[in-house]
């Protein structure tokens, strides 16, 4: 763990430009160090020197706007970093989440998959416009009328623990987010728009229609837990332990089902099977089945044992 000053000074540091952070680490260190000797000149125990002088400077991010000459302040000053915190959360999870739903619905009960992308990418828009409008006019309003929320002061124990490096890469983020979109979009897709054509020249759904009524709905919950997972992972920088377990429980929670529903010839749709005479003869549907399931096992295994070995990685 570092000390309370390296902290204080890598959270200062996080809301400055990168062209000044090491004058400004330089300056900062030099005047705690300063305020501290002073009180320890005068009989005053370290650490609690190290305390009052960092409690004294206050908030890292007011500190910092300071020195980049930056206001803290929208419509007033007393609340905009409670205000921009509260935002920048309810931005990063809700209207991914809306728009994710609204994608999904309008994909089930219509024909258009490009009319449920377009309307799940609208929902998410006017959400993120309204949270920004509501949130911004409620804090608004709490300034003008000088209203407290009394809320506890800022103090050293809300220091982060110390810097920590970013493992988890945007791209790397937004490339499992678009698989898992397109993972949800092809559960009503194959069900309205298949390529495949039977000879009355209507669309064959690739999987079991029945499956709506239990397993489709599950896995289309559980791929919209494994977004919130990935928002999740990225904004923690890093894989910890509780990400990995509910990352692998997420990962079971598909490969077992369809692992299940494969190797009792439930998964696919028997107008599919029947469209394709050889893919019902000589065994060759157990055999896909069978190949299937080792292919889903060894993907699981491999995303499980990737996470575990970074975890690792970063606790050693």
């Amino acid at each position: 763990m570092t000390s309370l000053t390296d902290r204080y000074v890598a959270a200062t540091l996080r809301a400055v430009p990168a062209p000044r952070r090491a004058e400004i680490a330089t300056e900062l260190r030099a005047s705690i160090e300063d305020m501290i000797d002073g009180r320890t000149g005068a009989g005053q125990d370290a650490a609690a020197a190290e305390r009052e002088v960092l409690t004294e400077l206050g908030h890292p991010e007011r500190l910092a706007a300071g020195y980049a000459d930056r206001r803290l302040q929208l419509i007033g000053p007393t609340y905009y970093l409670v205000w921009q915190r509260l935002l920048r959360r309810l931005l990063a999870i809700v209207p991914g989440t809306v728009g994710v739903a609204v994608g999904v619905l309008k994909a089930t009960v219509g024909d258009d998959p490009g009319a449920a992308i377009g309307a799940g990418i609208t929902s998410a828009f006017q959400t993120a416009v309204q949270i920004a409008f509501w949130v911004t006019l409620s804090f608004a309003v709490l300034e003008r009328t000088d209203t407290s929320l009394k809320l506890p002061e800022w103090n050293v124990d809300q220091l982060p623990e110390g810097p920590v490096e970013r493992d988890v890469r945007m791209i790397d983020t937004c490339a499992s987010v678009a698989m898992l979109l397109l993972a949800l979009a092809f559960l009503p897709w194959q069900h309205v728009q298949s390529w495949v054509s039977g000879t009355d020249g209507g669309r064959i759904p690739l999987l079991d229609p029945a499956l709506w009524r239990s397993w489709l709905p599950f896995l289309a919950a559980v791929l919209v837990a494994g977004l919130l997972l990935e928002i999740a992972k990225y904004r923690a920088r890093r894989w910890t332990w509780p990400l990995v377990a509910v990352n692998a429980a997420l990962d079971l929670a598909i490969a077992v089902p369809v692992a299940g529903l494969l190797l009792t010839d439930r998964l696919l749709n028997p107008d599919l099977v029947a469209r394709f005479e050889w893919l019902g003869a000589g065994g060759h549907l157990d055999t896909v089945a069978g190949v299937a399931v080792v292919v889903i096992a060894a993907i699981t295994l491999g995303d499980v044992a990737d996470s575990v070995v970074k975890a690792r990685r970063r606790d050693a």
